[in-house]
């Protein structure tokens, strides 16, 4: 069953709020290689210490093009971090361009374990040599959607 997300995602922040774990399972495809959306699942957990370059976060961001929406992306960049109000740059692990942006009252969690639909647990250091390898994005995405993928899913 699918939850719209104005309904799912204040309710995920409430539970977190309250200090709580929530675990969900996302849609759509800019996490790719490292969320599957609608097969592996996410735990997510209140942010309780500065997010770090590299952090999987859930949040009400503003997308390039001004318009606010819910994103589980990563983070790539802090701007003004010696200000009081940062500013989060986040981007898909999927995405080639394109980024989205958020403060700190933006961010609703973050992710500490990415579960497959078998039980098994994936690595978040995985995603963080990612961030290093964006140049070579394109590539290893096609290389990914034609070979991976179609073994995983055929």
């Amino acid at each position: 069953m699918r939850i719209e997300n104005d309904i799912l995602i204040p309710e995920l922040a409430r539970l977190l709020a309250e200090g709580k774990e929530v675990r969900f399972t996302p849609s759509g495809v800019s996490m790719r290689p490292f969320i599957e959306g609608d097969k592996d699942s996410v735990v997510l957990s209140p942010l309780d210490s500065s997010p770090k370059k590299g952090d999987l976060l859930l949040a009400e961001a503003n997308a390039s093009d001004g318009q606010k929406k819910y994103v589980l992306h990563r983070l790539i960049d802090i701007e003004g971090v010696e200000t009081s109000e940062p500013l989060y740059i986040l981007m898909g692990d999927g995405n080639l361009s394109g980024t989205e942006s958020c403060t700190r009252t933006g961010i609703i969690g973050r992710v500490t374990r990415i579960e497959t639909s078998s039980g098994r647990t994936k690595p978040l250091t995985r995603g963080k040599l990612w961030l290093r390898l964006k140049p070579h994005r394109s590539f290893l995405l096609k290389l990914y959607r034609h070979t991976i993928l179609k073994w995983l899913y055929s």
